[in-house]
């Protein structure tokens, strides 16, 4: 089992269990697609809650060269594969900008482990984190990414890594190449086609024949029914 598998298995139980993180991704949060209903708030959000969120958007936490690391980082985590996208291309680094600024408590060992890895790559081989081949960045991430083998005096960038882990996991199971991933459908309608035959048939019941093609129209679920004066169906 893979590194993506592990993860789908991760998070389809924290969804039946409701531990993980429900914020959407910062696009979404800037635009409100939520019904107007009167005497409410769009959404169920308040004025300054929707300020609160303009606010943080409107503000950078990630340096250029920070950005650039999270976005491998992501990917490491999350890679593409035959089945979907990766983390990048779920904008997962745009998630977790945002939840840097929503949650600040992330920051300081965000920001301390993205240190750290520049700090171990220059020790270890003389350049920086951006620096390095694939298979040196790898070497790396080994270290921090299985606390159970993880060196005593490496909790500190362990602890970062699985924080970074969840975020990624949760950005990315949050965003639509992720759901379509878990497959989860949501609540979305049902195209009505009638009774299923075996049920008719368990009644001695069925359809006649020549309502077929008026009645079961899914194509034209949407479309309101037009009658005439003596209430029989048009169309």
């Amino acid at each position: 089992m893979n590194r993506r598998e592990n993860l789908k298995l991760l998070f389809t139980g924290s969804l039946a269990s409701g531990f993980l993180l429900t914020h959407c991704s910062p696009k979404d949060k800037a635009e409100d697609y939520s019904p107007k209903i009167i005497g409410g708030t769009p959404g169920g959000r308040t004025e300054e809650e929707i300020l609160r969120d303009q606010k943080l958007l409107s503000e950078t936490f990630f340096t250029e060269q920070e950005r650039k690391k999270l976005d491998i980082l992501v990917d490491i985590i999350m890679p593409a594969d035959s089945e979907s996208g990766s983390a990048t291309e779920a904008g997962v680094p745009d998630f977790i900008e945002f939840m840097m600024k929503d949650y600040p408590g992330y920051q300081t060992p965000m920001r301390g482990g993205l240190m750290w890895l520049d700090n171990y790559s220059n020790d270890t081989y003389g350049r920086t984190f951006l620096e390095l081949s694939n298979k040196e960045r790898m070497e790396v991430i080994d270290l921090i990414a299985w606390p159970d083998k993880a060196s005593p005096d490496l909790k500190g960038p362990v602890m970062f890594f699985n924080m970074l882990r969840n975020l990624t996991a949760t950005g990315y199971f949050t965003t639509e190449i992720g759901f379509k991933y878990l497959g989860y459908q949501g609540n979305i309608p049902n195209a009505w086609d009638g009774v299923p035959d075996e049920v008719l048939k368990k009644h001695g019941l069925e359809y006649p024949e020549k309502y077929n093609s008026v009645y079961l129209k899914v194509e034209e679920r949407g479309t309101i029914a037009q009658w005439d004066d003596e209430g029989n169906l048009i169309g």
